[in-house]
């Protein structure tokens, strides 16, 4: 019983109370990333230094409920089922704060024990980290290439900028390209890229016009 309240309770509330002030280490999927030959590319850089046009893209792309939901949406799941069960190409439900959890916490690969640790881990950092900390974590966290983390390294990569002066057309194609980064490519984006970033940069304006950002900017 001791075992379970340190290493189920207390291990993960302390963990997480930890990276609320501390840069999360290397993920597993870095890890597993590394041990395949791409490499490492990681610059951590707080969230007032990254650009809110990409902020706003990965809102746009990802997660359009972001600032309104309380970690999940259950909407954009009850979607993502209704298609999936008509055979068709697999579509994900996951936010923002889903995401986050998983990439920081938890191993890539889908299985019934990761999803229910995911959930507990979501609850914990929208409970402990908030909006901010969130987008901050998750900006820095998330793979944009072979061995390239983060929106700092994705734009000196791509565009040879910083992340503070992404351009609403570049910050729209890293978004475009987050569900597949080692298969997209954000500097020379195919014609299905192309497309996808310019929806992705018109819902973003909607984003700002509606204040869809306003938890975080």
């Amino acid at each position: 019983m001791l075992v379970i309240l340190v290493f189920g309770i207390i291990g993960p509330v302390l963990t997480v109370a930890v990276y609320r002030f501390v840069p999360p280490p290397m993920t597993f999927l870095m890890v597993q990333r590394l041990f395949e030959g791409r490499g490492f590319d990681r610059r951590w850089v707080p969230l007032e230094d990254i650009s809110p046009t990409l902020v706003r893209a990965v809102i746009a792309g990802e997660d359009a409920r972001f600032c309104q939901h309380k970690g999940f949406d259950f909407d954009a799941i009850q979607k993502a089922m209704a298609y999936n069960q008509q055979g068709k190409k697999v579509r994900g439900g996951s936010t923002i704060s889903q995401q986050t959890a998983k990439n920081v916490f938890l191993w890539p690969h889908r299985d019934y024990v990761r999803k229910a640790l995911e959930a507990y881990f979501t609850v914990l950092i929208e409970l402990i980290w908030g909006k901010e900390r969130i987008m901050e974590v998750y900006l820095n966290s998330i793979e944009w290439g072979p061995g390239v983390y983060g929106a700092e390294a994705a734009a000196q990569r791509n565009f040879r900028v910083s992340a503070a002066k992404l351009t609403p057309t570049q910050a729209a194609r890293l978004a475009a390209i987050v569900p597949k980064p080692l298969s997209w490519k954000a500097a020379q984006p195919g014609r299905y890229i192309k497309r996808r970033s310019g929806s992705i940069n018109r819902n973003a304006r909607i984003v700002s016009r509606e204040g869809m950002a306003s938890c975080v900017l």
